[in-house]
């Protein structure tokens, strides 16, 4: 899946965890984004891995990962949850993550929840979920109706993407601004229809975002006041949707104590569409010493 790295899956936190792993040195964790699975990070991993461990893990709900029934086991803090058991599980109690979309909002969960985890945290392509589903924008919902589609109950949503999930799925792909289908690696996109194509994967997706309605806005009212306490990268696509409606640092300025933001070419799928600024990026970054 990800050319140089061992593919693995375990028990954990009450789940199968699949991950690719590759590389020596400090660990870094990268957590894929929704509609993809571990895939995405096919063309940056492997750079990375000449200086980190890489681990890249598919969240539950995603890829090979278990897909548990109940919408409560899809909360970000769940998620997070995963990720402390893997890196556990792997020797690492302290760790450098990184993560696009939905792995974005994963990650911010895991620095909140456990501080004395993570070094370093890059989120990509997105504002603080409470803040984007507490102060809606019209427009913003325009471009994102597909949080709110499929937060539907069961099982309307996952019976009219079951029938034709290519085309659902492409559609988000092309979505939220500066994307062609021919921008994205054939066999990456190869990866992401053959996950999508799982009635189970479906599922998961939709209570991802089901999740997000009914939990995570609950968790996120509870830490308001919480600060992000290490460095924090905050990147998003020149052309997405959130960097043409926000001032998408703004938004992060009072949930962190240390961090900084920079745009990448493109829209909201710029790890797939511009894989090498975005390498440069976290390269950058994480180097840094702190």
């Amino acid at each position: 899946m990800i050319l140089g790295f061992e593919d693995h899956v375990e028990m954990l936190n009450g789940i199968e965890i699949a991950w690719s792993m590759g590389g020596d040195g400090p660990p870094l964790l990268l957590l894929h984004g929704f509609p993809q699975t571990r895939a995405l990070w096919a063309k940056v991993a492997p750079q990375l891995a000449n200086t980190y461990q890489v681990i890249c893990p598919d969240l539950r709900g995603y890829g090979a990962s278990g897909k548990p029934q109940p919408v409560s086991a899809y909360s970000f803090r769940e998620m997070a949850r995963d990720q402390i058991a893997l890196m556990t599980h792997l020797g690492h109690k302290r760790f450098a993550v990184a993560g696009h979309d939905r792995g974005g909002r994963v990650a911010h969960r895991l620095a909140l929840d456990a501080p004395w985890a993570v070094s370093k945290l890059c989120v990509m392509d997105i504002i603080p979920t409470h803040t984007l589903l507490t102060k809606l924008r019209m427009d913003v919902a325009q471009a994102y109706y597909h949080w709110f589609f499929l937060a539907q109950p069961e099982p309307f949503p996952d019976h009219m993407i079951a029938a034709n999930p290519d085309r659902y799925f492409e559609s988000c792909l092309l979505g939220w601004g500066a994307a062609r289908l021919e921008d994205f690696d054939s066999d990456q996109l190869a990866a992401y229809r053959a996950a999508w194509r799982d009635p189970d994967t479906i599922r998961g997706m939709c209570n991802d975002y089901r999740a997000a309605i009914s939990h995570d806005v609950v968790d996120d009212w509870s830490d308001l006041g919480a600060q992000i306490t290490c460095p924090m990268l905050v990147l998003y696509g020149a052309d997405g949707a959130m960097g043409q409606t926000y001032d998408v640092g703004d938004t992060w300025t009072d949930k962190c104590a240390d961090m900084r933001a920079a745009s990448i070419p493109g829209g909201h799928f710029f790890v797939d569409c511009a894989p090498d600024e975005t390498l440069k990026a976290l390269q950058g970054f994480f180097a840094v010493s702190k």
